[in-house]
């Protein structure tokens, strides 16, 4: 059985990206190097030699040629001036104790010929140009060149230039290795740290490497996922904890109430009607579980244009008369959602404001320019700054037993700022500052696009109103009833 090959490490991977890379573009570089450096050598020579040529033909023309042939200092150290014949008549002095430098004779039609005269072992190479001094059979020729330079006469150069190319790629793949390991250092330490963290240690954090490049960020954003995973984690166990100590316990109510009516067949319709009232509590806390795990989840095609004030309207006459209840509202509220999400948000408010009310319930709907507001205020006890936020925590209750006994399953202000959340809006507590008692749940929605952009009516002065106009709307709608006095600070 083959097994798969482990594949090399990113560092190793740039390496030898690098070495491939440098590889391609140096060892071409080296060839092309050395082919221009021997042609622009050759040619400077050439061109040199054809200067020398053309003076030395000069002096010749205007019968001005000495014996021996002055060299002009220009590296051309080989002269020769032959006659018709063949015959040398006259030279330089580095082309004393040389035979001929070429037997080459150009052309009748010719009047420059270049040449490369090598020995047998193809070295010791000489350049040589030819120049016919007078057009005709029997014109002199001059014959200037130099021995060829070691870069041009030597078999090593290329190699030696691949050599340098080879070190140079090498180079690059060992620079590559190494910064990429010090760039890839942080990313190191948050794979160690992150394999360190597991769920019985989820409050670990990956080190954040100064500055503000991709690592930064990447560290930045690692911890910012590894809190909002602990704080889910701490959220669940706490979560699981409540919800286990919630439903065993109309569980063990309902056991032992038939326990009871086992052994007191007398007591058994009493010991069914409260095994009943259980079972009832234990399937609310398990539908508003079912819901709370439902609510992120809802798909976006559920949402729908819904008319806030008409939604009250509506949850509020469905509700038994229990307490007076004062509605202050704006008509045309819309905002955009789930429509049984939010009828549930109202349902649970009014629930919490009526179990916590003394006499009167009020709830004032009105908009801004572009958010839906929804007050539900009770005169009953105020709330703590202390227990402002834990209120929306799931089984959390400021008074447990009371609240167990009036029929709550502490998910009902859960459920609401999940709900709320969901759609975009806050859900807070708020003081009151008309001087009357109570607790005032203050939600605010985005209204729907086009009801954003409609200008309807509505009220001049903030979303709470003023108290004089709250009682005369209150008045108005619950007829002798006590005024809210709903008021924001």
């Amino acid at each position: 059985m083959l097994l798969p090959r482990r594949s090399p490490s990113l560092r190793a991977r740039l390496a030898l990206l690098a070495t491939g890379t440098a590889a391609i573009l140096l060892i071409p570089l080296a060839i092309v190097v050395h082919v221009l450096v021997r042609d622009m050598v050759a040619d400077r020579i050439w061109d040199r030699s054809l200067d020398t040529a053309t003076s030395v033909a000069a002096q010749i023309r205007d019968g001005h040629l000495p014996n021996p042939i002055p060299t002009a200092g220009n590296d051309i150290d080989l002269i020769e001036v032959a006659g018709p014949d063949g015959r040398v008549v006259a030279e330089s002095p580095a082309a004393e104790g040389v035979p001929r430098l070429s037997p080459l004779r150009p052309a009748s039609d010719r009047e420059v010929t270049q040449t490369t005269a090598c020995s047998l072992s193809g070295r010791d190479c000489l350049y040589v140009t030819v120049l016919r001094v007078s057009p005709g059979p029997g014109s002199e020729l001059v014959y200037a060149g130099r021995a060829a330079p070691a870069i041009l006469d030597t078999s090593v150069t290329l190699p030696a230039l691949l050599l340098a190319a080879l070190l140079l790629t090498a180079l690059a793949g060992w620079t590559a290795y190494n910064v990429t390991g010090r760039a890839l250092r942080p990313v190191e330490a948050i794979r160690s740290e992150l394999a360190e963290i597991t769920e019985r240690n989820p409050g670990g954090r990956v080190p954040e490497p100064p500055g503000d490049d991709e690592f930064s960020r990447l560290a930045q954003a690692a911890n910012d996922a590894l809190s909002r995973l602990d704080t889910s984690i701490q959220r669940q166990r706490q979560f699981a904890a409540d919800a286990s100590h919630e439903l065993l316990t109309p569980i063990a109510g309902i056991r032992a109430q038939l326990e009871s009516a086992r052994l007191h067949p007398e007591d058994t319709c009493e010991a069914l009607c409260a095994a009943l009232r259980d079972t009832e509590r234990l399937e609310a806390i398990v539908a508003d579980l079912l819901l709370l795990a439902r609510i992120p989840t809802a798909p976006a095609t559920a949402r729908e244009e819904v008319d806030l004030s008409q939604l009250v309207v509506s949850e509020i006459a469905r509700r038994p008369e229990q307490l007076p209840t004062h509605l202050h509202n704006t008509p045309g509220v819309t905002v955009r959602g789930v429509r049984r999400h939010l009828a549930r948000v109202v349902t649970n408010l009014l629930d919490n404001a009526e179990r916590h009310a003394l006499t009167v319930v009020c709830v004032r709907v009105t908009r801004t320019e572009d958010t839906a507001v929804l007050c539900v205020r009770n005169d009953g006890r105020p709330i703590s700054e202390a227990d402002r936020e834990r209120i929306f925590e799931r089984f959390y209750r400021t008074d447990a037993a009371r609240s167990r006994d009036r029929g709550g399953t502490g998910l009902g202000l859960a459920i609401a700022r999940e709900v709320v959340e969901a759609h975009g809006g806050s859900i807070g507590v708020e003081d009151v500052t008309d001087g009357e008692p109570g607790v005032r749940f203050v939600i605010t929605l985005p209204l729907a696009p086009d009801a954003a952009d409609d200008p309807a009516e509505r009220p001049a002065d903030d979303p709470a109103g003023d108290p004089a106009d709250d009682r005369a709307a209150d008045d108005s709608a619950a007829g002798n009833a006590a005024p809210c006095g709903d008021t924001q600070s």
